[in-house]
């Protein structure tokens, strides 16, 4: 029981990492940005690039990856985002942009770095610490400790600090934000920036514990985004319940009916969802107006 409750943080701290930085971009931009798959991809490859072609220390790169991955996640938003906003492009535009951004720039991974799983290691493989009659190892504990730390910075910057005063204005009403002198593009600057890094760290220590490959990225985003649907849309603390009850469920279905059911357990999640709480665990019902 002690390794099944472990098993469980440790997936869910993955998945709520990538779903605490999707949600956070989303309600700035309110578009499923399928290009953040590539985001959680690209950090363990710059990790690996700077580490084992160009000769950097393991922990500087690991520092310099995610701050570029920020950075490509801002260029990305800047240069082809941005001036479909100005357009007025509909959600549907956005999303297929990015999806054509996400298709472009994994296959170019692909062709660089191949096709094959990739290791990249801090020291030699651990056996694993025995706590309460569970192993677990170093990175592992990292994940879960970073996430813990990733929400609890994020929820105390968007509830206490004037960016994020200006996201949730921005989220609200872009509209009002700009009239009442908020700039919401570089709000979205600096949410893209923030929501970039935290997928970057995601990526980077879960290539570390269990390898990597150029379609990681797009699992890990799949499974975010039904972690905040489940969980309700903008809401952080449905973020963490949605990704415990999903990392739950996935390793009982894994215990019952086999590991290769783990995908399509969160999909049936998801719908089940749809159908019966569309607006998750901590969403907000939208009401019928009445006249």
């Amino acid at each position: 029981m002690a390794q099944f409750i472990t098993n469980i943080l440790i997936t869910a701290s993955s998945i709520v990492l990538v779903g605490l930085g999707f949600s956070l971009i989303y309600r700035t931009t309110k578009f499923f940005d399928l290009a953040y798959a590539f985001l959680f991809m690209a950090g363990p490859y710059f990790v690996l690039l700077l580490n084992s072609h160009l000769g950097f220390v393991l922990h500087l790169a690991v520092f310099l990856s995610v701050i570029i991955v920020g950075l490509i996640g801002v260029l990305l938003d800047t240069l082809i985002y941005r001036p479909l906003r100005r357009r007025n492009a509909s959600a549907l535009v956005l999303l297929l942009s990015s999806l054509g951004v996400y298709v472009i720039l994994q296959n170019v991974i692909s062709l660089v770095f191949g096709d094959e799983n990739i290791s990249i290691r801090f020291g030699k493989i651990e056996q694993g610490i025995n706590i309460l009659g569970a192993k677990i190892t170093s990175i592992q504990i990292l994940l879960i400790g970073l996430s813990v730390a990733a929400i609890v910075t994020t929820s105390m910057l968007i509830r206490y600090t004037r960016i994020g005063l200006a996201i949730r204005a921005v989220s609200s009403s872009p509209e009002l934000a700009n009239v009442s002198g908020m700039q919401s593009e570089r709000v979205i600057f600096w949410a893209t920036f923030m929501s970039s890094i935290i997928v970057g760290i995601a990526g980077i220590l879960v290539a570390i514990d269990v390898n990597m490959n150029p379609t990681m990225g797009m699992n890990a985003l799949m499974v975010g985004i039904v972690v905040v649907l489940v969980g309700g849309m903008g809401s952080i603390p449905g973020v963490v319940l949605g990704a415990l009850f999903l990392g739950s469920a996935q390793h009982l279905g894994v215990w019952v009916i086999g590991s290769q059911w783990q995908d399509a357990i969160a999909f049936v999640i998801l719908l089940a969802f749809l159908l019966i709480k569309p607006e998750g665990f901590m969403g907000k019902k939208i009401r019928k107006a009445t006249a």
